[in-house]
């Protein structure tokens, strides 16, 4: 059985995006792997976060990921900083990786924009942590979006330069696991914009903690154009809002865009939205009931990431340890 290993940042709620993009992802890929799950804190303080809030967001985004099904006792859910092998890994990898490699990733240009000067080092070598997250495990697999499939290249770059500088075959080439049909979520507020969890109004996201309520309302006040929605699914190019809201209908559904459409063809945005709530009340009602129940325990949260940082850390340690001696650190 292959070894999967994915992080997600807990800056911020999940929203509907993350769940499709990457939570409901994870849930299925635990039938058929060895998973581990990491919440990756080191990752989040690359910007600054409120250290308070900061330890507030991990614990709520192990709720939502446990509510969401993950199994902590078959698999591995824990939180990057609690295991020291990342940390000792990545340093190695800052010292085996190129800064052209470096100056080449998109996502530090697009981050950074125009005041790249002025953001933390720990953002410019962020690829390189993701690297050590990965490889602290020898993991095949890593299920990714598009926007990090530069990543993972980086990462099977460092390996083989770190097995050919020590005359080595210790790190694995990692695949990329990419879904064949990942949703693009977008805002509820524009149409031609991802939805995020750091957009600063909330009524563009659907959080994973939204009640019924919250949901219904949030679906109420999506933007949306005055057309009725057409029967073929090219009627819809041109139409941000309005593919939006029938691909987050299909997401959940598990229907394609032209089943929506086949259903829901010659009606306006009034009924369609209301069909909209029922799915989505559906599918995220009940994870976000299930995440307060568990947020009131915070005791047995800290206990589920604490288990699992005892067991990630029993795979990376050797690993890590061993790299550290193929260095040539005295150990």
């Amino acid at each position: 059985m292959q070894r999967i290993f994915s992080g997600i940042q807990p800056s911020g709620i999940p929203q509907l995006g993350n769940y499709l993009g990457a939570i409901r992802n994870w849930v299925n890929l635990q039938a058929d792997h060895e998973c581990v799950f990491c919440l990756v804190d080191m990752h989040a303080i690359t910007v600054w976060q409120e250290p308070a809030k900061l330890r507030s967001q991990t614990l709520t985004q192990a709720a939502i990921l446990l509510a969401a099904g993950i199994d902590p006792q078959k698999h591995i859910l824990f939180n990057q900083s609690a295991v020291s092998a990342h940390a000792r890994l990545a340093w190695i990898f800052n010292c085996v990786s190129r800064l052209g490699w470096l100056n080449r990733m998109t996502q530090f240009k697009d981050k950074a924009g125009k005041d790249r000067e002025n953001h933390s080092a720990g953002l410019y070598v962020y690829p390189n942590l993701m690297a050590a997250d990965i490889l602290a495990y020898k993991a095949t697999r890593v299920p990714v979006g598009e926007d990090q499939k530069q990543h993972l290249e980086l990462t099977n770059d460092i390996a083989q330069k770190f097995n050919h500088d020590y005359g080595v075959e210790f790190f694995p080439q990692v695949e990329a696991l990419i879904p064949p049909a990942a949703a693009r979520v977008m805002s509820l507020r524009d149409g031609t914009k991802k939805m995020s969890k750091s957009d600063p109004s909330a009524q563009s996201r659907i959080e994973m903690t939204d009640d019924a309520d919250t949901i219904a309302l949030k679906i109420r006040r999506a933007k949306t154009d005055t057309d009725t929605l057409p029967s073929e699914v090219e009627g819809l190019e041109g139409r941000p809002e309005a593919k939006n809201l029938v691909t987050i209908y299909a997401a959940l559904a598990d229907m394609s865009l032209a089943e929506v459409l086949a259903q829901h063809q010659g009606q306006g945005f009034g009924p369609f939205k209301q069909a909209l709530t029922e799915v989505v009340v559906g599918a995220i009602a009940p994870i976000a009931q299930e995440t307060q129940r568990l947020m009131q325990n915070e005791d047995h949260l800290v206990s589920v990431l604490r288990s699992g940082a005892l067991r990630a850390q029993a795979i990376a340690e050797p690993i890590v340890t061993e790299a550290e001696k193929l260095v040539g650190f005295v150990k």
